[in-house]
């Protein structure tokens, strides 16, 4: 039941937009996510894709026995800069027109905003939802929201919280492994508090940058505020997927009609075709072993 969704960001350079759908259908995937990419709707831009571009694609995921189930805009949404917060509200107006044309139930998203002015750019983002829930309950579409490193809230539980206080069940969370530190490290005890507010998983490894005293991997100088993280190979960092999937289960997501898995690494684009087919193949084990 559950859907195994495909982000292409790693074929950009091998293919243009409209062949993303031919290339998840021959590496086996029946399910396409639209990420980013400038023929379409590129980070923080208005989208450059007009309602013919649009359709074209639409056809061209059909001809190729490819379901597109959820959209991934990233729009200043929380930025706590008024002018660049109402352009992306603009933005992410269109990305929403865009959605309900291509019947596209789902926009995954994140939080944005700055990490330094926590209460400001979480003012703007409930300023941008009083605008864009109104649209999303009328086209029937379900946002979900990731808290991103480097958003102005990245703690799992807490970003939960920020979401549950709008109120609105169209939205939801987007549970990103490779985020899994980023989050603190709580699968277990989050996930269940999700519960049926969990709209999407995506699975990529990435190692925990609080191990050897913090110096798993180096950013220089010391004690600067980048936030790293990677999207590698499942089974190639520190995530435990075997625990994760086991949450899964146990909250029922895996049995859900509407679940969503998303293959999302991007640390290998020399090998994109040979990582997609493992993935693909890893995640059917993963969700027949819970």
């Amino acid at each position: 039941m559950v859907r195994i969704a495909l982000d292409p960001t790693p074929f950009h350079h091998d293919a243009g937009f409209l062949g993303f759908p031919d290339i998840a259908a021959r590496l086996g995937y029946e399910y396409l996510q639209i990420t980013p990419h400038p023929d379409f709707s590129w980070f923080f831009r208005h989208p450059s894709a007009d309602d013919a571009y649009a359709l074209k694609f639409k056809k061209r995921a059909a001809d190729a026995g490819v379901t597109i189930p959820a959209i991934l805009p990233v729009q200043r949404i929380s930025g706590p800069e008024e002018a660049g917060r109402l352009a992306a509200v603009r933005n992410f107006t269109r990305v929403i027109e865009l959605a309900s044309l291509l019947e596209i139930p789902v926009i995954n998203t994140e939080f944005s905003g700055e990490p330094s002015q926590f209460n400001e750019s979480e003012d703007a983002f409930h300023r941008s939802m009083e605008t864009l829930l109104p649209i999303l309950e009328r086209e029937g579409i379900q946002l979900n929201i990731d808290p991103h490193p480097n958003d102005f809230v990245e703690d799992g539980l807490e970003g939960w919280r920020v979401i549950r206080g709008l109120n609105s069940r169209n939205v939801g969370f987007v549970y990103v492994a490779s985020h899994t530190f980023h989050y603190g490290d709580r699968a277990t005890t989050l996930l269940p508090e999700l519960g049926e507010r969990l709209g999407a998983v995506y699975t990529a490894d990435t190692f925990d940058h609080h191990r050897s005293h913090g110096l798993r991997y180096i950013s220089n100088p010391p004690g600067n505020e980048a936030r790293i993280h990677q999207h590698l190979r499942i089974g190639d960092g520190d995530v435990d997927f075997a625990e994760l999937f086991a949450t899964l289960k146990q909250i029922g997501y895996l049995d859900r009609p509407d679940a969503l898995i998303v293959s999302n690494v991007f640390a290998e684009d020399e090998r994109a075709d040979e990582v997609s087919a493992f993935q693909l193949e890893k995640i059917r084990e993963l969700v027949a072993s819970s």
